[in-house]
């Protein structure tokens, strides 16, 4: 699952990838030094395995992952074309969710495409632009749509109608980043077109110590400091507690990772902890797929605890003898935090 940072050129897109992965990426202080993304696998914090880790000492930890893809910045006039346009909508076109990077203070020695950073206007061009874009693709769809429909096909007929109301979503200003209310009909035919503007976003406004400019107040937004980020990345744990500086970068992958629909169990013994990754509302049956595509077949039922009684037990045995494992079949509906040890 891929994670797009996305935003006008130079508001910190490249710095906060760096500062996520820990990879040497071009942050030039200029217009398009990304033209390629850059892609990096990120491991989401989990406390949760830490601690089960340590309770069953194991030799080996292998915590959830999500990717994040650094893509090059997107400029007014982007949907026709302008700055690298086609090609910047192309790469988030190809990623699950959008991870929107907004200036948010102010610095003569930093260049800004529009001459001077405005949190709320800069967003909205990028919104804007994926709009445009997603009503180039609307039309085509409708288009294809209306002649099927005059053959007959009734469900082409059908298709026209979401079509045109996607069509009235995209063209409110009022409306955009706000699709999350709209009918499964119309979630689904977006998907299948896979619109930019229905993609599950968040916004990250990047912060300074200094000449900080109002935030609007929007849903799935944080402020961050991605320069004091980069730094503390490259800091020992001894210097981030001796400076007292505490990254907020764990918020983000774990807002993320939510975003994306996904949740996580655990597994744990002497080998090895892992924190596997599974959509949210999947069966046991679907959860065992996570750790081998033959689990889902040979699958015959699974032993669960919730992590923070395992770790009241005390041990597997002990959660065993006290009766509080579970035996769950293959339609038990895994909860996010679950240990479980399948039965094949």
């Amino acid at each position: 699952m891929k994670i797009g940072i996305v935003g006008l050129p130079n508001v910190g897109k490249s710095t906060l990838f760096q500062a996520l992965t820990k990879k040497q990426v071009d942050t030039s202080n200029y217009p398009f030094a990304t033209i390629d993304p850059n892609v990096g696998v990120v491991s989401v914090p989990d406390e949760r395995l830490y601690k089960l880790t340590e309770l069953s000492k194991s030799k080996k930890i292998v915590p959830a992952i999500v990717e994040f893809v650094d893509i090059a910045g997107l400029v007014k006039g982007a949907a026709a074309g302008e700055g690298l346009g086609n090609k910047f909508l192309t790469h988030i076109r190809e990623v699950n969710t959008v991870c929107h990077i907004v200036r948010a203070f102010e610095n003569e020695n930093i260049v800004h495409v529009s001459g001077k950073p405005n949190p709320l206007s800069d967003l909205e061009t990028i919104k804007t632009e994926l709009a445009l874009k997603d009503l180039e693709t609307v039309a085509k769809a409708r288009e294809n749509a209306h002649r099927d429909a005059k053959s007959g096909k009734k469900e082409a007929t059908q298709l026209v109608q979401y079509l045109e109301e996607i069509e009235k979503l995209l063209q409110d200003p009022e409306k955009l980043g706000t699709f999350s209310e709209v009918s499964e009909e119309i979630t689904k035919t977006a998907n299948s077109l896979q619109l930019l503007s229905f993609k599950p976003s968040l916004t990250v406004f990047n912060i300074s110590s200094k000449d900080n400019l109002p935030l609007p107040d929007i849903p799935n937004s944080l402020p961050i400091d991605i320069g004091q980020e980069n730094d503390i990345a490259s800091m020992s744990e001894e210097e981030k507690k001796e400076l007292g500086l505490v990254s907020e970068l764990p918020q983000l992958i774990k807002a993320a990772y939510k975003l994306l629909g996904l949740m996580t169990f655990f597994t744990t013994g002497e080998d090895e902890s892992r924190a596997w990754t599974i959509p949210q509302g999947s069966t046991a049956k679907r959860a065992g797929r996570a750790i081998h595509s033959d689990f889902e077949d040979k699958f015959i039922r699974a032993d669960i605890i919730f992590w923070e009684k395992l770790l009241e037990a005390g041990s597997w045995s002990k959660a065993r003898d006290l009766g509080w494992l579970r035996s769950e079949g293959k339609e038990y509906i895994v909860k996010d935090g679950d240990v479980i040890e399948f039965k094949i």
